[in-house]
């Protein structure tokens, strides 16, 4: 059984914006996107929105509803009330195209600035060999769908323009400690993740791990081990002897 939902959707460019109230038809089963696009058919054909698949599977979607940063085609209406006003608006560390499309090549960018897979010299595709726990340690961080939520709601770089040029986010800096896991990946990740990715900037608050669609523990699994190990090559005496002595 339909009924009509109050949304408020942001419109606009670069050169600035508002909401505007519209209510529009909503049946049982159906998720944000399903709205976003009875709009599109019914009420304003210019409503520019992101999206692909619609399966949680694409990351296309992603948005703020609420204030929250979420997938349009993973928030079920059922979780509002039916008298709630629900508010759409852009991803709010991305700049806006238009409407509720965001220009997300600063995560591009980031992900150019990390070194690829690097195996020892001499080895030949093919000739890798991973123990399965090895393998178990880094496919957890395998099932991001690139959505850029956790950049979004990431307030390093959400409330703090100035940390972009040095911060590479959740995303990337997991991406980071999943190369660093690797046993056969022989790059120096540890001094690059502090010095050139700014590792030290994220205070591990877990905001990202909150707003994952894959339930990635990016905080726990992949940021605090990255800080520990730093810590461990740069702070603990031992290995800080050990160092001396090598270099001897």
């Amino acid at each position: 059984m339909g009924y009509d939902a109050k949304f408020r959707v942001w419109r606009g460019d670069a050169d600035g914006g508002d909401l505007q109230d519209y209510t529009v038809l909503a049946n049982d089963g159906e998720v944000v996107l399903d709205i976003i696009h009875r709009l599109q058919a019914t009420q304003t054909p210019d409503l520019a929105v992101r999206w692909n698949c619609k399966a949680g599977k694409c990351g296309s979607c992603s948005a703020e509803v609420n204030g929250r940063p979420k997938l349009l085609c993973m928030t079920r209406m059922s979780t509002f009330t039916e008298d709630e006003v629900i508010t759409v608006t852009p991803m709010r560390t991305f700049p806006v195209i238009r409407d509720l499309v965001t220009d997300v090549s600063f995560n591009y960018a980031k992900a150019r600035e990390i070194q690829s897979f690097t195996p020892p010299e001499g080895l030949k595709a093919g000739e890798y060999r991973m123990k399965q726990v090895d393998v178990a340690r880094s496919q957890e961080f395998r099932k991001c769908i690139e959505c850029f939520l956790c950049q979004d709601t990431c307030h390093v770089v959400r409330d703090h323009e100035e940390n972009k040029q040095n911060f590479a986010g959740p995303r990337f800096l997991m991406r980071v400690a999943e190369l660093d896991m690797h046993p056969l990946d022989v790059a120096e990740r540890r001094d690059s993740a502090q010095s050139e990715h700014g590792l030290g900037l994220c205070n591990i608050t877990k905001c990202c791990t909150d707003v994952c669609p894959e339930h990635i523990k990016i905080t726990d699994n992949a940021l605090i081990p990255m800080k520990e190990r730093v810590v461990d090559r740069h702070y603990d005496p031992l290995v800080w002897l050990g160092n001396k002595l090598f270099r001897r």
